[in-house]
């Protein structure tokens, strides 16, 4: 069975293992912020994602780990812009802006581009038809 796998940038760049295509992982997941996606990589593409990879909650919520093997990696980046003219430190993602492309590694710390900021991945897995 393929998954597909929300991983965001800060979680990789504060505590993530690189991975490439092919790589055997074992992650922590969970439900993905629909709107959030959304906003970034539009309602289509937000709907077929499964889960988001997530290292950072301890405790009785934290769920069992999913092991697979990375099938494909998407590097995702979008504009940001103030969301409230009088807090101009809280940015949010511009609708629509964002933009997706293929790679073939991750290490959560990708370039600008065209004045875009990276935001995560989206990383299709196989996972075995028996894991969680």
């Amino acid at each position: 069975m393929d998954i597909l796998v929300w991983v965001d940038d800060w979680q990789m760049q504060c505590c993530g293992e690189p991975f490439a295509v092919g790589s055997p992982v074992s992650w922590t997941l969970e439900d993905p912020d629909p709107d959030w996606l959304a906003a970034i990589v539009g309602d289509d593409l937000a709907a077929r994602v499964d889960a988001a990879e997530e290292h950072h909650r301890g405790g009785p919520e934290q769920g069992p780990r999913t092991d697979g093997t990375v099938l494909s990696i998407r590097t995702v980046h979008c504009r940001y812009e103030a969301a409230d003219p009088e807090h101009p430190q809280m940015m949010s993602p511009v609708p629509g802006s964002g933009v997706v492309t293929g790679t073939d590694t991750a290490d959560g710390w990708e370039a600008e581009r065209d004045g875009l900021a990276f935001v995560g991945y989206l990383v299709q897995l196989a996972v075995p038809a028996n894991s969680s």
